[in-house]
């Protein structure tokens, strides 16, 4: 991708844009049936960029009905998977050459930073559905060791029509990684926008037929979770659903499923994510620079978020130092200025939640002060382990610091959550860090980094962090396919005949 542009340059090309407004069923534009509409809003400025159509149930069932036409009919299902793999490449062209305008759409429409729209959100974007594309011909099929007399062979299966609800902290990242296996596999996709963030959505579902999805594989229904979001869980002709979003409405599909066809579901839900830094930790500098990284990165509107710092005695005060002096780096402000590391909360609503955790029963070490929107990366330093900011998962710019006193303490704290999406732990000694990362209830450990691994390694959660699969990595493939065995008899009917 290009250099970062200025200030002024990101507000002209967002002048300049049209935002797509419409749901997307077979292959086009279309109003929501019932005709009403819902405003999306740009959380930095309150301005209303917006109003997109509110679907409900019947728009649901009509692109249900394109997506089941679709793949029976083998539009997409049954073309070669190097077919797919060329479509798919197209489209991720596509979004190569369209990346800017996606970019600030996404800015506009998130309160994400132009920084990170730019430098993270659209690559990875791209990058997820090449490998996904270029996976798909390579997944080969097995032979199981059966008997001279018989060949078992296992093989691999589009599930069908899938619904996928994103959350709204990384649009275009998550409806990448949903949709490049599932597109792959050969499914048909539903996909359910967040209410707060549908556009980039609309807008890569018109590229995505540009490049040659065929009309009904990939639809958008844009509108509110009980409108959309539930009509997709109990729908009886959907046979898979894999969300990411809130602890609590991952409850929900569970049930939705459960209550009607007993579809798959996969859930990535949240996380109180651990980072545990021990006394022997190298280069305090560079940790705490990866602490701030997981903290304070996308406001910490991030379900793998470093939302709490375990650190030995020893080693705190120096630490909190440095991570002090790391976080005013950051700067807060106006998300269309390349700058600003820190943009707007994603809604008002968002917003008051975060602010209702700011400075309550805590030792402020840094921040602590919102506005209008915006909240300041904040430290908290806490005494009480169960304070509410210490066990609930906040999704804003806040860290929570404990202090331990030995290694056991550390990981014992660690796994003293309801959650286990991700965690980091920082050490100088290898055993304690292999130790370590085994004894976190984790669905990903980092050993002295922060991240989530990469789009070849799979991604979930432990506990109430998630389970039914993983998202990224051939793993993820799984969501979308199901295994069949074929069982042939290879006995001689001449060797059998009686006489």
């Amino acid at each position: 991708m290009s250099d970062l542009l200025t200030t002024e340059e990101y507000k002209a090309i967002a002048r300049g844009l049209t935002f797509p407004t419409q749901a997307f069923i077979d292959g086009s534009f279309r109003p929501a049936i019932n005709g009403k509409t819902f405003d999306t809003v740009n959380p930095a400025t309150g301005e209303v960029l917006a109003r997109v159509a509110a679907c409900n149930a019947a728009d649901v069932d009509l692109a249900v009905q394109k997506a089941r036409d679709a793949f029976e009919d083998g539009r997409w299902s049954r073309l070669h998977p190097r077919e797919r793999k060329e479509v798919l490449i197209k489209l991720a062209k596509l979004i190569r050459r369209n990346a800017r305008e996606l970019a600030v759409m996404e800015s506009l429409d998130s309160g994400k930073t132009i920084f990170d729209c730019e430098t993270v959100d659209v690559p990875e974007t791209i990058h997820c559905l090449t490998w996904h594309a270029e996976l798909i011909d390579k997944i080969y099929d097995q032979v199981s060791p059966a008997s001279d007399n018989h060949i078992a062979m296992i093989v691999r299966e589009p599930v069908g029509v899938v619904g996928l609800v994103l959350p709204w902290n990384f649009p275009l990242l998550m409806l990448a990684w949903k949709i490049g296996p599932a597109l792959a596999a050969g499914c048909s996709v539903i996909v359910k926008p967040a209410e707060e963030t549908s556009l980039t959505a609309l807008r890569v579902a018109e590229l995505a037929m540009e490049a040659g999805v065929p009309a009904g594989v990939f639809n958008v229904v844009p509108g509110s979770g009980p409108d959309v979001g539930e009509p997709i869980g109990r729908h009886m002709d959907i046979d898979a659903v894999s969300f990411t979003g809130s602890t609590e409405t991952g409850r929900r599909f569970l049930r939705y499923a459960a209550e009607s066809n007993l579809k798959e579901v996969t859930l990535e839900m949240g996380g109180k994510n651990p980072a545990v830094v021990l006394d022997d930790a190298e280069n305090l500098d560079r940790v705490a620079a990866h602490v701030v990284n997981g903290a304070f990165w996308n406001m910490g509107e991030n379900c793998s978020a470093a939302s709490r710092l375990i650190v030995q005695k020893g080693v705190k005060d120096d630490l909190l130092k440095r991570i002090v002096a790391h976080a005013r780096e950051w700067p807060v402000g106006d998300p269309l200025d390349p700058v600003n590391r820190v943009g707007a909360l994603v809604s008002k609503a968002h917003y008051d939640k975060v602010c209702g955790y700011l400075d309550k029963g805590a030792k402020v070490i840094l921040g602590g002060k919102a506005d209008k929107g915006f909240v300041e990366p904040t430290i908290l330093d806490f005494a009480d382990r169960d304070a509410r900011q210490v066990r609930e998962e906040i999704f804003g710019p806040v860290l929570s610091v404990l202090t331990v006193e030995t290694f056991d303490e550390a990981i014992a704290l660690a796994n003293d959550t309801e959650y286990g999406l991700a965690a980091s732990i920082f050490t100088a000694n290898v055993k304690r860090a292999l130790r370590g990362a085994r004894a976190i209830r984790a669905g990903t450990v980092t050993v002295n980094s922060f991240g989530e691994g990469d789009i070849s390694t799979p991604f979930g959660g432990f506990g109430q962090s998630g389970f039914g699969g993983r998202d990224n990595g051939i793993q993820a493939h799984d969501q979308y396919t199901q295994v069949k065995t074929i069982w042939v008899d290879l006995a001689d009917d001449a060797d059998e005949a009686v006489a």
